[in-house]
C-alpha cells in the first residue's frame, strides 16, 4: 500500500493551523489540541498531527500580544434589541478605555466567510459574540489565543465554552402565571422557532404554569412563528379567528406581541378588555405603545455589560469564577393585560 503524496508549500508561505488540519483530515479544535498538548485525541490521530506538524515546521503562533480592542458580532442588527446590547458593551469597554469594533454578517451570513479569518488578523482582546459559531470558529480563535463569550446562546454548547443568557424558562412561567392569577383559564402562546434555545425554554415555562395551575394543556394553542411583527400578526390572526379564541396570548418576544396588537385591531378586538397580552424583551419602546406592554423584562444592558466583563477578564489572562452566568428576568405590569371579559 503506497502512502499518500503530502502536499507541497512554497518556502516563503506561511503554515496555518487551518492547512495541518486539512492536511491531516481532521478538524481545527483537534489540531488545537494537540498544539496544546491537551487529552482528548485518539493516538493515532495525535501522531499524525505530530508528524505534519514536523513536516512543515510549523510553530504555535507567538505574534505581537493583542490589540487594546474587542469585538462584538451579530448576526442580524435590525432590530432595537441588539441596540440594548451594543450600549450595553460599549458603557464597558468605554469605562476600561477598550476600542469596540462591531461585525454584522447580515442575514444571509454573508461575511461570515471571511470574518474568522480578519478576526485572527486583527488579534482583538476579545471577542463577545450575539452570532452563534461553528465549533471550528470557536476552536480558531481559541488556537490564537482570543478568548469569546458567547451572548444568550439559541442553542446547546460545550461545557468549556463561556456564556451570558437570562432565566427564560422563568420568565415563561411568570408570564403565565400573571395571566392565570387574572382569571385567564385558555392562554394562547406565540412561540419563537423550535431550534432557538430560549424560545424553548420561554414555551416550556409557559407549560409549567398551565399544569401546575391544573388546567388542561392544549398544544393547538401554541402557534410558532418567526421572532419579529409580522409572525406574531400572522400568528394572532390564526388563534383569534378561532371559534372558541383565548382570552390571553403570551408572546415569545415583544416584537411579536406587537404583531398580536395589529391582529386584534384589524379584528375589531380591545387590549385588555377583549384580549390580555404578554412579551418578552422590555424594549424601550414597550412602554411606548398603546396600550404600553406588560412584559418580562429581560436584562439586555446587564447581560451585555456582564458579557463584556467576563471576556475582557479572560482576555486579560484572568480564570473566571463564573463562566456560565444566567441573569434573572422579571415581570413588568403595564396596561395590556387585565382580568377576562367573562370575570369582570
Amino acid at each position: 500500500m503506497t502512502e499518500p503524496v503530502a502536499e507541497t508549500v512554497a518556502p516563503d508561505t506561511p503554515v496555518t493551523i487551518s492547512f495541518i488540519a486539512e492536511s491531516a483530515g481532521v478538524s481545527v479544535p483537534t489540531v488545537s489540541k494537540v498544539i496544546n498538548g491537551r487529552s482528548g485525541v485518539a493516538a493515532d490521530t495525535r501522531s499524525r498531527v505530530e508528524a505534519l506538524i514536523s513536516q512543515y515546521g510549523y510553530r504555535k503562533q507567538t505574534s505581537p500580544s493583542r490589540s487594546n480592542t474587542m469585538e462584538l458580532v451579530f448576526d442580524d442588527l435590525e432590530h432595537q434589541w441588539g441596540l440594548e446590547i451594543i450600549r450595553g458593551v460599549e458603557r464597558v469597554a468605554r469605562r476600561q478605555r477598550v476600542g469596540l469594533l462591531l461585525t454584522e454578517f447580515g442575514p444571509q451570513h454573508g461575511g461570515l466567510r471571511y470574518w474568522i479569518d480578519d478576526t485572527l488578523d486583527r488579534r482583538p482582546a476579545c471577542v463577545v459574540t450575539v452570532a452563534q459559531l461553528s465549533d471550528e470558529q470557536r476552536g480558531r480563535l481559541r488556537a490564537r489565543g482570543i478568548p469569546f463569550v458567547v451572548f444568550d446562546p439559541t442553542g446547546e454548547l460545550p461545557e468549556d465554552v463561556p456564556f451570558v443568557g437570562a432565566t427564560n424558562w422563568a420568565g415563561g412561567r411568570s408570564a403565565t402565571r400573571h395571566l392565570i392569577e387574572l382569571g385567564h383559564r385558555r392562554i394562547a402562546m406565540v412561540g419563537g422557532p423550535d431550534g432557538v434555545l430560549c424560545c424553548r425554554a420561554r414555551r416550556d415555562g409557559y407549560r409549567s404554569a398551565i399544569e401546575a395551575a391544573g388546567l388542561p394543556v392544549d398544544p393547538g394553542l401554541v402557534v410558532l412563528a418567526d421572532l419579529h411583527r409580522a409572525g406574531g400578526h400572522a400568528a394572532a390572526l390564526d388563534l383569534l379567528r378561532r371559534p372558541h379564541r383565548p382570552s390571553a396570548i403570551f408572546a415569545c418576544n415583544d416584537l411579536q406581541a406587537f404583531g398580536v396588537y395589529q391582529a386584534a385591531r384589524t379584528l375589531g378586538l380591545r387590549i385588555p378588555d377583549d384580549l390580555s397580552v404578554v412579551g418578552f424583551d422590555d424594549l424601550p419602546i414597550t412602554d411606548l405603545v398603546d396600550p404600553p406592554l406588560t412584559t418580562v423584562r429581560q436584562p439586555l444592558l446587564e447581560m451585555a455589560s456582564a458579557a463584556t466583563e467576563l471576556a475582557l477578564a479572560l482576555g486579560r489572562g484572568e480564570k473566571a469564577t463564573q463562566p456560565r452566568l444566567e441573569l434573572a428576568t422579571t415581570l413588568t405590569v403595564r396596561a395590556s393585560t387585565a382580568p377576562p371579559a367573562s370575570s369582570r
